[in-house]
């Protein structure tokens, strides 16, 4: 990591040089046509800056980790459904755009469309470092597609965010701990799905943490997976001194619905994305909903600074 650091640095120095010597060159020539040039390479300096700033802020205990993402409906029916499948699209698009991969551990059709709830597990560098400031509720107000009326609707979606730890062999889970049910597979998947209970769901009554998987075709592997989830959620609980500290890793777990959202997504009777904790806003709602997040995140990242 430290390697590619270095080498990011020193490209972005080679950047600044090459923007001096086009600026030179306009400037003893009078040659306005090197102006786009120039901006083009501003434009290269300033993204390969801004994405290394940024790195820099990344120096939280588990921001290196991977992270698991999972995404619940509000209330609302066919509407709520229906958004959190577009937040899950934004977030594929968005890691598709990072490099990062995505597998899917628990994946609940909504009734209609859309996804009821949605597990997965996103790999990459500093994967959990980006993706923590997604946690929270997300709104969205639209006209929408379901009422004859063409009425504006509001709709809410949670994000939890945990990152992965792999070292779990400190925590202990006693077996009377564990409440494990098996059920059938939802969702694309394989053929399996819907004709074997090789889904699990894992609860540890202690503190009632659920874990669910339903990603492999084995029970067994299923509940391996959901176990290793759980290890991870609890190391985290058994790390922090006090609740306060979870909250800064897991976020505070809210009532998925008016008041408690993190950002807003307006399409209708006007556009606008706003993140209610930054004030960071943008008019181009399809771009962020087409995975474009760097300007919310950069912005989390560096609000305490």
């Amino acid at each position: 990591m430290l390697q590619d650091f270095v080498k990011k640095t020193n490209e972005i120095f080679a950047t600044y040089d090459d923007l001096n010597s086009l600026i030179s060159m306009a400037e003893d020539e009078t040659d306005t046509s090197l102006l786009q040039d120039i901006s083009d390479e501003l434009e290269v300096f300033q993204d390969k800056f801004e994405n290394l700033r940024t790195k820099t802020l990344l120096s939280g205990e588990y921001d290196s980790l991977n992270a698991i993402m999972t995404l619940h409906a509000g209330a609302g029916g066919t509407e709520s459904n229906d958004w959190t499948g577009m937040l899950y699209r934004m977030y594929s698009r968005y890691c598709e755009k990072k490099g990062f991969a995505i597998k899917v551990l628990d994946y609940i059709d909504g009734d209609i469309t859309g996804i009821a709830e949605v597990s997965f597990e996103v790999s990459g560098e500093y994967a959990y470092g980006y993706l923590k400031s997604e946690k929270g509720v997300h709104r969205l107000v639209r006209m929408s597609p379901y009422n004859a009326k063409g009425k504006r609707q509001t709709s809410f979606s949670s994000v939890d965010v945990m990152p992965v730890i792999e070292d779990t062999d400190d925590i202990e889970i006693a077996d009377e701990d564990l409440k494990i049910d098996t059920y059938r597979s939802s969702g694309a998947g394989g053929q399996h799905i819907n004709k074997t209970s090789s889904a699990v769901r894992i609860t540890h009554i202690p503190t009632g943490i659920v874990t669910q998987c339903q990603n492999e075709r084995s029970q067994l592997f299923n509940k391996e997976e959901a176990l290793k989830m759980l290890k991870s959620q609890l190391k985290v609980l058994k790390e922090q001194e006090h609740a306060e500290k979870l909250s800064d890793i897991r976020g505070d777990v809210k009532e998925i619905g008016f008041g408690n959202q993190i950002r807003s997504y307006v399409m209708q009777p006007y556009k606008l994305v706003k993140d209610n904790r930054t004030g960071e806003e943008t008019a181009n709602v399809d771009s962020v909903l087409d995975g474009n997040l760097d300007n919310f995140i950069n912005a989390y990242l560096r609000r305490d600074l």
